[in-house]
């Protein structure tokens, strides 16, 4: 699905994909903008990712579903709303057959975007 070249930002990574997954994607990259407006984009491990005082989240397109990296404490802090989706350690599916979750990805992001501004401050002290 995507190019062999190892993309270098984020939208040539979404370029690489066909239409209805580049949508998907400019949904997925779309919320996670408005939840954290001052988080940074870059690739790192050749995916779309959003730091912000360390990395908050990490997305990346497969053949049956869009994968959601939101840590470990991303994944437990909404382990209730996430039953529905097919979980593991650090990763969530959002399968390409069902309507992306955009208003828990943007609360998990939210989640995410505090618990490393809390780590951020208590480093900061030491």
């Amino acid at each position: 699905m995507i190019k062999s070249r190892v993309p270098s930002n984020i939208d040539e990574y979404i370029s690489g994909f066909p239409e209805p997954v580049q949508k998907r994607l400019k949904d997925i990259r779309a919320a996670i903008k408005k939840a954290a407006p001052e988080a940074r984009e870059k690739i790192s491990y050749q995916m779309p990712s959003f730091t912000m005082d360390g990395v908050l989240v990490y997305f990346a397109a497969h053949s049956n579903h869009i994968g959601f990296y939101p840590l470990t404490t991303g994944i437990e802090a909404f382990k209730e709303e996430l039953s529905g989706y097919q979980t593991s350690k650090g990763t969530i599916q959002f399968p390409h057959n069902k309507p992306l979750p955009l208003s828990l990805i943007t609360k998990i992001v939210k989640f995410r975007a505090v618990e490393n501004l809390a780590k951020a401050k208590l480093k900061a002290k030491k």
